[in-house]
């Protein structure tokens, strides 16, 4: 595969941080990742593609180059290598631009061309507002889009100064627009506008708050599944967990940042995972670093489920369910490969669900998601 395309847009990695002089054991991912050292590395075969990003001018910070996606590398390569099955490449940091715009010029091009590729990228670095080139680069496709983002705030404040924090108005309503549909996971209302959630909600997008997601983190998998795109603010996270974090104490811990990583790696749907918000100077001991590095292991553990999963077409690898709720016929899949859900709309096509949905259909109700799917048209 060639990628001459973007070879004006990316910069190889100095491992000498790495302490690669020490070496890296065979069982340990630094060993197994392709790396971008004198020359792209061949990505033909690969499940994913790392890039770094360290453009943060857009939360207020000075550049400081790489040294974010850097310290997330170092925490990276040094985890152990489970799944030989899943094949990943890090083609590098994207240059940062002589302005903002040049940033997201550089990345958008960077993230088009790789989906383009059919590769799933995973963005390391930069502040939130990167969301914005990361869902650009899906004009290239192009596709409406289905777009995921987990943070502490709505980032939607108007009157603010800072890209980082009003970006998604951009999303929401910039020309020209290909956004779908907007789901929000774990914010905490102390930091919400009180009206806010009304307007989105007349949007027809969906906000899961922090309680509501952590009784119940599996109902978010549907949620993922069915997204092109992935945006996870590092302020989602507990301090304690992420101590870069310097926005809230709250947040979830660092086992379900995991668990929402896991779910964007088995959907075949998600094919950019933009992990952003990090500053390492803030970083305590490296700990947010690992934690994010701990969480892109979860991506590469959910491709390596995802690949068990067989099409929709193959009926005899799912368990079919024929369901009547409120006058509707319907029917509900199970995999027998992940236990993962499936249920058909009225228009024929299948929507993501979760075992609950089945549930609650059963009990002659209509499932909130099906309702929601339905509004959306």
């Amino acid at each position: 595969m060639s990628l001459s395309s973007i070879q004006d847009f990316v910069e190889p990695i100095n491992l000498s941080f790495l302490s690669k002089d020490e070496g890296y054991r065979d069982t340990q991912l630094g060993k197994h990742i392709k790396s971008y050292e004198d020359q792209l590395p061949d990505i033909t075969d690969a499940d994913i593609v790392l890039i770094g990003a360290g453009e943060c001018r857009g939360a207020g910070f000075a550049l400081n180059g790489f040294e974010a996606a850097n310290a997330v590398r170092a925490a990276l390569y040094n985890l152990y290598y489970w799944h030989a099955q899943v094949t990943i490449a890090d083609i590098g940091n994207v240059k940062l631009g002589q302005s903002i715009q040049d940033s997201y010029a550089a990345l958008r091009t960077v993230i088009a061309e790789l989906i383009l590729q059919n590769k799933k990228v995973v963005i390391m670095g930069g502040s939130h507002d990167l969301t914005l080139p990361q869902y650009h680069a899906y004009t290239a496709i192009p596709t409406l889009v289905n777009a995921v983002v987990a943070d502490a705030k709505i980032d939607l404040d108007l009157e603010a100064r800072l890209p980082s924090d009003h970006f998604l108005e951009e999303l929401f309503t910039g020309l020209p627009n290909h956004l779908n549909h907007y789901a929000h996971i774990g914010f905490q209302s102390y930091f919400m506008h009180p009206h806010m959630l009304e307007t989105i909600d007349k949007l027809r997008f969906d906000c899961f708050r922090l309680g509501v997601v952590r009784e119940s983190i599996e109902e978010m998998e549907p949620v993922i599944r069915d997204s092109h795109m992935m945006s996870f603010d590092i302020s989602a996270i507990q301090h304690a967990q992420a101590p870069a974090n310097v926005i809230t104490p709250n947040g979830f811990n660092g086992e379900e940042a995991c668990v929402l990583m896991q779910y964007a790696g088995m959907s075949w749907k998600t094919s950019s995972i933009g992990l952003f918000g990090y500053q390492a100077e803030l970083d305590h001991h490296g700990l947010t670093a690992i934690q994010m590095a701990q969480m892109i292991w979860y991506i590469i553990d959910g491709v390596h489920r995802g690949k068990k999963e067989a099409p929709l077409t193959a009926l005899d690898r799912f368990k079919e369910f024929q369901i009547a709720f409120s006058d509707i016929d319907t029917q509900f899949l199970q995999s027998k490969s992940t236990g993962r859900w499936w249920m058909k709309l009225h228009n024929e096509e299948w929507m993501p669900c979760s075992y609950k949905d089945y549930l609650v259909a059963s009990n002659n109700e209509i499932p909130e998601r099906w309702l929601r799917a339905l509004e959306r048209e």
